[in-house]
């Protein structure tokens, strides 16, 4: 398997339409599983893989990494609500596990390149730098999930969907009569199926809910909550609390186990601080113009973006914005090129 791409097949159409994809153009190509702990059985029992490396002629590897996956995404993901933020499992699995770990493996079985089933584009540039660019789709874009991706990572990196829709991907799979093992789309917390975040958390986690007060803006006290693990930023179901407009949580303060609630006027911000941002375009030197998205199912927004020492900055968007959440990543674009992405800091 000397210089092979490995492709990440994960039972679903997109990975399974890459993995065609990729043989077509007469690849060295095989497949590899890897094992979450997290799982129906469906998607990792040995049948099953069986009947995708039947589809695609192509073998497939299964590799357990049920406690770097703990470790590194599910641990994470606990922390960062016992923090009080609302954390993005995908921003973190992409770079440590899938194109981490899991590509260390794929190198030991002799593969040079790791193809996944990501709506994104990779663009070599003559400078020997790689550009990280939306998906032809918009709709399916995943580019934001991307965002923490390396130069390294990046230079080994396959995206065979990029100038591919959804529809066109379904109607492929339909044509050539490849079947996943699961018709259900990807999303965003993968390990979570058949609970909800607060039960996951509580069940699974350990996290034992803490009653205490819901206080508005002004510190007023207007009811009790359950405990903050159920809450995030900009959420409006769950406060039930009487008031003259419905109140959104704007604020949630884990030093004194309060949860700040407020009207839909006051969940608004003109900025936000990022950390630990990922440049891919290379680290800027100056306050640069860029459309800022601050979680998936948003928009990138015109702002400026100044720099903060070598990974920080602060973010001033054109128009003010809701909901921006503690612990989402903020991913900088400009046009299609994914600039870099960061955490955003609570204030």
């Amino acid at each position: 398997m000397t210089g092979s791409i490995a492709i990440a097949v994960s039972g679903g159409v997109d990975s399974l339409v890459s993995a065609y994809l990729l043989k077509q153009q007469e690849n060295d190509v095989f497949g590899i599983h890897f094992l979450t702990g997290y799982e129906k059985p469906v998607e990792s029992g040995s049948e099953g893989i069986k009947a995708l490396s039947r589809q695609l002629g192509l073998p497939i590897v299964s590799i357990d990494l049920k406690t770097q996956f703990k470790t590194r995404v599910v641990d994470y993901f606990t922390a960062a609500y016992q923090n009080g933020e609302t954390p993005n499992p995908c921003l973190v699995c992409n770079p440590t596990i899938k194109f981490g770990v899991l590509f260390d493996e794929a190198r030991r079985l002799g593969a040079s390149r790791l193809a996944t089933g990501h709506y994104a584009r990779v663009e070599a540039q003559q400078d020997g730098r790689y550009r990280l660019c939306r998906g032809v789709d918009e709709t399916k874009d995943q580019s934001y999930f991307l965002s923490r991706l390396t130069q390294d990572q990046l230079a080994r990196a396959c995206f065979p969907l990029g100038t591919w829709t959804k529809a066109q991907v379904k109607a492929l799979a339909e044509e050539k009569g490849l079947h996943p093992l699961t018709r259900q789309e990807s999303q965003d917390v993968c390990f979570i199926r058949d609970a909800s975040y607060a039960e996951f958390l509580t069940r699974t986690a350990g996290i034992c809910p803490q009653p205490g007060d819901i206080v508005n803006t002004a510190g007023h006290r207007v009811g009790t909550h359950n405990g903050l693990h159920r809450y995030t930023v900009g959420q409006r179901r769950g406060i039930n609390c009487p008031a003259s407009q419905a109140y959104y949580v704007v604020g949630i303060d884990i030093r004194r186990n309060r949860l700040v609630v407020g009207f839909k006027d006051e969940l608004v911000a003109n900025s936000c601080r990022v950390s630990d941002i990922n440049w891919i375009a290379g680290v800027p030197q100056t306050p640069m113009a860029a459309d800022t998205r601050i979680r998936y199912r948003h928009r990138a927004v015109p702002s400026m973006v100044s720099p903060v020492g070598h990974d920080g900055a602060v973010v001033r968007f054109d128009r003010p914005q809701t909901a921006v959440t503690p612990g989402q990543g903020a991913v900088f674009y400009r046009g299609d090129e994914v600039l870099g992405g960061g955490w955003i800091a609570a204030e």
